[in-house]
């Protein structure tokens, strides 16, 4: 592993710190079209649920507890982000078609998901609550959850999870 870069450690609350740049509940007036860079970035609950390999099955989507190698799971956000696509083929950009994709691949409770199938954030978003831990005290991140890394696993099947909030 060697030839990975493994990023410095980034503080998650830096995000919601300063939002002097953003608009106040950008999420209830602008569709997710219409979201800069930085707004689009915000929406992340950082709960490192689409880091699960998943698994298509009779055109259903199964979540393993397999984790991305490049998971950090007590934070929950990736090892390597700036770099992500260029170091793990696999790595699926959030994007409006990953959103609208059938099988719907991301989990939930995913607020790109939400947010445009016409829903709220919910109460214990860090956009809500402004702090980024919210997420793991209200137990919808996978800190403290029964995940390995993907290094570890031979067959996928053997991993498959029923959580309520995949």
């Amino acid at each position: 592993m060697s030839d990975y870069l493994i990023e410095e450690k980034f503080d998650p609350q830096s995000r919601f710190d300063n939002m002097d740049d953003v608009e106040p509940e950008f999420w209830k007036h602008k569709k997710l079209e219409e979201m800069n860079k930085r707004e689009w970035e915000l929406l992340c609950d950082g709960c490192g649920k689409c880091c699960l390999n998943k698994l298509e099955i009779r055109k259903q989507i199964k979540f393993t507890n397999a984790c991305c190698r490049f998971l950090d799971t007590n934070t929950c956000l990736c090892k390597i982000y700036e770099h992500r696509f260029k170091k793990v083929s696999d790595c699926r950009d959030i994007t409006l078609d990953a959103i609208r994709e059938q099988p719907q691949w991301l989990p939930k409770t995913c607020t790109y998901w939400l947010l445009d199938n016409g829903y709220e954030l919910p109460s214990w978003h860090p956009l809500i609550t402004k702090r980024a831990s919210s997420v793991h005290e209200a137990g919808m991140s996978l800190k403290n959850r029964p995940v390995i890394s993907e290094s570890e696993v031979d067959d996928y099947e053997n991993y498959i999870v029923d959580w309520q909030d995949l």
